[in-house]
């Protein structure tokens, strides 16, 4: 292994030659933009608050405490680049427009191929690649006449051909702060004493304006010709759908989550064979980002209420484990449909407003919306659904039928 390098934590902006490459955010192009450098090989190059990798940065640094893995190994990206070229698009250099992730983190290898050969580690945060994916739902709908095989898009078995990528996440805290309609630095605050002071970096180095969080990604699947995302008269179809580890790989049936991403799915494919594209939005936001604890501590409550699990007490159990109903801030999702240069969306498969006009705000727009069919609905997430209903998530009653709450509420989860 090669020599290990000690980390000195800077309270200071460097100095003279030691100064690292500057990060213009929303400059109109990569060069005048600049690399995001968060390596720890060389710390001088360090431009940025946090490392890469997301999540799995501290899988990183065990694997180097454990010894299995060299502290300075640089990722060789010989043929790593991606299978479709996206960008760059105008939102880009816009700065209010993109501002939790680097429109440019997967041609890093491309645009600062220059400043790599100099030495400088430079890291894709973003990569493109192409699949197929095969699921058995795929195949019920095509016996069931949902769907109908093209041998292009989807094949008799049941297989559908995507375009996906993997983003992770790239905070540039000034625009954070706006998007949020909060102070910068009570911002960084927060952000600092809330995480244990895990980053002091937030507070001490005003002159870092990018932090590359410790959070989850985001994973997207393109369905179809990415060139309909900018034809207007080509159909675009989208599921945003935020992670449920329980349902969407597991199949509990205490919620929808399955069904509608499944539901998202097959629109997709639809939109795909008509000569347009679909789009699939995963975002890592467990349990409306509280996490799978906090989760199924609230199924419990919601089990064990005397009164039964109600749809009226749905979200009042979920504030009184955590405090709050929701903490996924749809304010930042928009940013990947930026990356991707879409401005409309034909037929947008979700119930959410809060989805939803989280991406009127960045002037995207949106035409249908498309609730999950009636017949979807698992029986024991009725009390859910009934729930979203009650507090006000869209729906199209000729597809989605409500439920009489008054009956509902005085039910028990059995009952469904």
């Amino acid at each position: 292994m090669g020599e290990q390098k000690h980390i000195v934590l800077t309270s200071h902006p460097p100095k003279g030659d030691l100064r690292p490459p500057e990060v213009v955010w929303g400059a109109p192009d990569a060069k005048t933009r600049g690399p995001v450098i968060g390596s720890n090989n060389t710390p001088q190059q360090r431009n940025v608050i946090g490392v890469h990798s997301g999540a799995y940065g501290l899988y990183r640094a065990l694997a180097i405490a454990a010894g299995t893995l060299d502290p300075v190994h640089k990722p060789d990206l010989t043929n790593t680049s991606p299978t479709d070229q996206i960008g760059p698009f105008p939102q880009w250099a816009q700065p209010e427009k993109i501002v939790s992730i680097d429109p440019y983190g997967h041609m890093v290898a491309q645009v600062f191929a220059e400043q790599i050969a100099s030495g400088l580690d430079i890291r894709p945060t973003i990569a493109i690649t192409k699949a197929r994916i095969h699921l058995p739902e795929l195949r019920e709908a095509i016996s069931a006449g949902r769907l109908t095989p093209d041998n292009a898009i989807l094949s008799p078995s049941g297989e559908a051909s995507v375009t996906k990528a993997a983003i992770e996440p790239v905070w540039y805290l000034p625009g954070i702060a706006t998007r949020l309609g909060v102070d910068e630095g009570e911002l960084r605050r927060t952000l600092f004493e809330y995480t244990g002071g895990m980053f002091p970096e937030l507070v001490t180095r005003g002159d870092l304006k990018v932090f590359l969080p410790p959070i989850g990604n985001i994973s997207i699947y393109i369905l179809g010709d990415l060139e309909a995302f900018w034809d207007p008269d080509r159909p675009v179809a989208c599921r945003v759908h935020d992670e449920c580890n329980g349902s969407d790989v597991f199949g509990s049936d205490i919620c929808t989550c399955r069904p509608y991403l499944i539901h998202g799915i097959e629109e997709c494919v639809k939109s795909a064979q008509a000569g347009g594209a679909g789009l699939i939005v995963y975002n890592r936001k467990e349990g409306r980002a509280l996490g799978e604890v906090t989760k199924f501590l609230v199924y419990n409550a919601r089990k064990r209420n005397p009164l039964g699990d109600t749809a009226a007490a749905y979200f009042e159990r979920t504030e009184c484990v955590a405090g709050v109903q929701d903490m996924r801030f749809q304010d930042l999702m928009p940013d990947v449909f930026n990356w991707l240069g879409i401005t409309r969306i034909d037929r947008f498969v979700s119930m959410s407003d809060m989805k939803h006009d989280a991406l009127v705000a960045q002037g995207i727009e949106i035409g249908e919306r498309v609730p999950i069919p009636d017949e979807l609905i698992p029986p024991d997430a009725r009390v859910e659904m009934d729930a979203k209903k009650a507090a006000g998530y869209f729906i199209d009653e000729t597809v989605s039928k409500p439920t009489d709450l008054t009956e509902a509420q005085g039910r028990d989860l059995d009952d469904y």
